[in-house]
């Protein structure tokens, strides 16, 4: 990790981005106590690491890297993100909607608020993503 993401990172555990990591981290344990939420844990979990420690990392969907389609990025992956969107997505993306409000107030938080706007783009739809260095 370069220095300036390691700082950045830094930062962003403070200024909000642990509790949104552990909203995602709840709706990630709650998706895998139920068994046919385990599609949605497994993202989850993944977004949650990211939420963690955005910078140096990005969002991408799997087929940009992959280079083919797959079960998540098909059809069944729409109806996934549909079924997430209801269940978990639509909060946890306001979650990072009103942070980033929280952090646009200043000038110093405006490149969080950028990220958790990112976040919450991801939050709606995250099924067929995968997190690849920046």
């Amino acid at each position: 990790m370069q220095p300036v993401s390691l700082l950045l990172n830094v930062l962003w555990i403070v200024l909000g981005g642990a509790y949104m990591a552990f909203g995602w981290l709840v709706a990630a344990v709650v998706m895998a106590i139920t068994i046919v939420g385990l599609p949605w844990a497994r993202a989850a979990f993944n977004i949650a690491a990211y939420t963690l420690l955005p910078f140096g990392s990005r969002a991408v969907r799997r087929e940009e890297v992959t280079g083919m389609e797959d079960i998540g990025t098909g059809p069944l992956g729409l109806l996934g993100n549909i079924i997430w969107f209801v269940l978990a997505g639509w909060w946890l993306a306001l979650g990072h909607l009103l942070t980033a409000i929280a952090l646009a107030v200043t000038i110093i938080g405006l490149p969080f608020a950028w990220a958790h706007l990112k976040l919450a783009g991801l939050a709606l739809w995250p099924i067929g993503k995968t997190i690849v260095p920046a």
